[in-house]
């Protein structure tokens, strides 16, 4: 298997697969913890533990850590459906994620705007969820985490847009205001796609 090719036989699923994407700060890892936590004991939607070359211990999601080698090995066996290289590090999707789309279920994976190329290309059924915010709160938001200097942030908000380009279904979820009001959001968006697959 090439580099980031698509999973053989990846695309034959009747589910509908959800990527959730945005810029740092925007705040997907938190609204996909609390539409995980709502969607508990539901059997027809997923979310994805992905494969990341980072230490178990970095904090932010849950993943599964594995070594450059040993993500090298899943992936010449053909273990993901998708996997991408951002920040130094590398992300994969695990290639199980087929057998719930293919009983007609939503998976939801945490993704990259600049791998969406590669899940369109293993999955018919894309969704893109597009969580942003206004360009003042995800400083805000950064310069609280105290990883960056005012500067540095400011020219990482300033390198490119916000949106989505490309030819995806994406729904633009702004995470400006309320938590409360961006997971409302969010829950709706998956009911809606939880009805288009009965």
């Amino acid at each position: 298997m090439m580099p980031h090719e698509p999973h053989p036989g990846a695309g034959a699923e009747r589910g509908i697969m959800v990527v959730v994407v945005g810029p740092s700060g925007a705040g997907k890892d938190t609204l996909m913890n609390l539409a995980a936590r709502r969607f508990k004991g539901r059997d027809n939607v997923h979310f994805v533990r992905r494969v990341i070359t980072r230490h178990r211990d970095a904090g932010g999601e849950d993943h599964l850590s594995v070594s450059l080698e040993g993500f090298a090995s899943m992936e010449q066996s053909g273990s993901f459906a998708v996997w991408w290289e951002a920040h130094g590090l590398k992300y994969g999707i695990p290639a199980e994620v087929s057998v719930a789309l293919s009983r007609g279920h939503v998976v939801v994976a945490n993704g990259s705007r600049s791998a969406l190329h590669r899940f369109q290309a293993a999955f018919p059924r894309l969704k893109v969820i597009n969580v942003t915010a206004r360009p003042e709160v995800l400083a805000g938001r950064l310069e609280a985490r105290g990883r960056e200097t005012h500067e540095d942030i400011m020219a990482r908000l300033a390198r490119g847009p916000l949106t989505v380009r490309g030819e995806y279904d994406v729904t633009e979820l702004d995470n400006s205001g309320s938590l409360e009001e961006a997971e409302q959001k969010m829950i709706g968006i998956l009911d809606g796609l939880l009805a288009k697959t009965r």
